[in-house]
């Protein structure tokens, strides 16, 4: 019966080794499928006999330098994967809005310091606003960090339709049911599109609501609803009593979408179609 190793093939004739190479080997390595029931675990003597090495340490070097190439390959596959991109991109944008959030919170202290005035202002003014306000009053260092945090603004809007482009090209069938920004959040929340896949429409609900879960296991608080999907506006646009309904019919036909991102990787009309219209049909109150 014929054996087939890393190194070479063994069967009654002998052995005919494959060479030394360990890149040529880990190749090798990767197209060998054995079903348990015949396999016979290898000897490094075999090894020896077939002449490709002439110690066990030889054949241990020889396997770690194979295991070697073989991990870098594995690594270098994994980061051709359609979703590694967007996942970095992902969580630079949430860096980027980390970063903005704690400049302009620095910045409306300094300025309070210089125009103690500002206090009640600062509270109720959305956050361009208060910046511009700043920007027009401020002077030296902090007119500078101002017009830091306006460009970082800048380039977080850039950032922010690149991710959503890029997430309609990764998860064309998600990003059509709740949109490219949270779509790549969710794969972001996920670890990757594998990841994603594999959950059940329940657990895609709750992404990103896992402290309200724990909460929830912990001191038996209300079970949250919603996580990251709550963003869409299927789900924050619908009354409140149905709120829940929408969300769990959207995250189960999510679910599926996933699924077809990850398999066919291309949109599906006829299933767009049909989640669309169930989506539209749980956001009608009873």
């Amino acid at each position: 019966m014929l054996q087939r190793y890393w190194f070479g093939d063994v069967d009654e004739g002998g052995c005919r080794p494959t060479g030394t190479d360990p890149a040529a080997l880990a190749e090798r390595a990767a197209t060998l499928r054995t079903g348990m029931e015949s396999y016979v675990p290898i000897d490094w003597e075999v090894a020896r006999g077939c002449g490709v090495v002439r110690s066990r340490e030889e054949y241990i070097d020889l396997l770690r330098a194979v295991c070697i190439a073989r991990a870098r390959e594995k690594i270098a596959e994994s980061y051709r994967a359609r979703d590694v991109e967007l996942l970095q991109m992902v969580r630079m944008l949430d860096e980027l809005d980390n970063v903005i959030n704690l400049l302009q919170e620095r910045a409306a202290e300094w300025y309070q310091v210089t125009t103690p005035s500002f206090s009640r202002k600062y509270r109720s003014l959305p956050a361009k606003k208060m910046l511009d306000l700043i920007r027009k009053g401020a002077r030296g260092g902090l007119g500078d960090v101002a017009d830091e945090i306006d460009r970082l603004a800048g380039t977080r809007t850039r950032l922010m339709r690149e991710v959503s482009a890029r997430a309609d090209e990764v998860l064309p069938n998600t990003s059509a049911l709740i949109g490219g920004l949270v779509a790549a959040r969710l794969l972001s929340r996920a670890g990757g599109l594998p990841a994603l896949a594999r959950m059940p429409g329940s657990t895609i609900q709750v992404i990103g609501s896992e402290q309200a879960l724990f909460s929830h296991l912990r001191g038996g608080t209300p079970p949250p609803k919603h996580g990251i999907i709550f963003q869409h506006r299927r789900v924050h646009n619908a009354p409140r009593e149905v709120r829940g309904r929408v969300a769990r019919v959207l995250a189960a036909k999510l679910a599926i979408a996933a699924r077809l991102d990850y398999y066919r990787g291309e949109a599906v009309p006829e299933f767009l179609k049909d989640a669309q219209a169930k989506i539209d049909a749980a956001g009608v109150a009873a």
